[in-house]
């Protein structure tokens, strides 16, 4: 595996992102973090938002795709984020935006639910052109590959890294 993003390219990121979101008007009321890919990277990102002033609730969701493989199937809502979106500003949180599936089924869950809106957080778009959904503040852009690391797996594995690595 070899090394994308080290930990100082993401803490540099993370910081620049919450910048960003705390300067948007309207500020997001609720974050929403996909279960599990977005864990380590919703946690940086909630904690820097509080150093720019913004101290948010969370709801996670949980929606799977892939499951033990690396080639998605359908996806399956395990877990909802309920009432609180509803009337809410919501930053949907998610570790990749690969073609977007999964974003797409979350963000229709979130505004079914009533979420007055909607704006998605990746720590890496592959920036597939053919992707369903352009996500609004983005850490790192092309990694075209399959990547572990920083909450992301392969098959489970490979979240506890420190980086964003690249497999193969």
């Amino acid at each position: 595996m070899s090394v994308l993003f080290d930990e100082t390219e993401i803490a540099r990121q993370v910081a620049r992102l919450a910048r960003e979101i705390a300067a948007h008007n309207p500020r997001p009321q609720l974050v929403v973090p996909i279960l599990t890919g977005a864990f380590v990277f919703a946690a940086d990102l909630l904690r820097a938002l509080m150093r720019e002033g913004l101290d948010l609730p969370v709801e996670f969701i949980s929606l799977t795709r892939y499951g033990q493989k690396r080639e998605g199937s359908n996806i399956t809502v395990r877990m909802g984020a309920g009432d609180a979106a509803k009337g809410k500003h919501v930053l949907l949180v998610d570790g990749v935006l690969d073609h977007g599936h999964t974003l797409v089924k979350a963000r229709t869950l979130l505004m079914d639910a009533g979420a007055a809106s909607v704006t998605i957080a990746v720590a890496v778009d592959k920036a597939h052109t053919n992707a369903l959904l352009k996500a609004d503040y983005v850490g790192f852009t092309g990694a075209d590959a399959f990547i572990v690391g920083y909450g992301m797996d392969d098959a489970g594995l490979g979240r506890g890294l420190s980086y964003i690595g690249k497999v193969g």
